[in-house]
């Protein structure tokens, strides 16, 4: 649901850029495809960054076309993603989390900081102060 399809292209001898169909606002770059391929997390995540201060909901990621790169995100992440787009859809502000958790603005805005790392405890009581819960599913990697 959150696999982001990313398309790599080379920018004349300066490396290669990145980009996405579904997160149009997501921009970077590597000295190679290697390179780019290890900064894609981070720039997805840098790019959902922009989606929380505008306080818009996080797209889903749509099918990888030919070519293209699917990076999946950790675990953490998915988390957040969850827990924010239940919160836009629910008009829920951070302070409204706040009083549901019992916590400090400060922790609840790293509960929805994708550049921050928070436990994945710590987003199962937010999801399931709003009624969801958190399931994880082990795939098998077969490269």
């Amino acid at each position: 649901m959150f696999d982001y399809a990313i398309r790599l292209e080379a920018d004349d001898g300066q490396g290669v850029a990145v980009f996405c169909r579904d997160l149009q606002e997501l921009n970077s770059y590597g000295e190679d495809e290697a390179h780019a391929l290890r900064e894609a997390v981070d720039a997805i995540e840098t790019t959902l960054s922009l989606y929380v201060d505008q306080r818009r909901a996080i797209p889903p990621a749509t099918p990888a076309e030919p070519g293209e790169h699917v990076i999946a995100l950790p675990a953490v992440t998915v988390a957040k993603i969850h827990l924010w787009n239940e919160m836009v859809a629910r008009g829920m502000r951070k302070a409204d989390l706040c009083r549901l958790l019992g916590l400090k603005p400060v922790a609840v805005d790293r509960l929805v900081d994708f550049l921050h790392t928070s436990k994945i405890e710590q987003l199962e009581k937010a999801l399931a102060a709003i009624g969801k819960r958190l399931r994880l599913i082990l795939e098998v990697n077969h490269r």
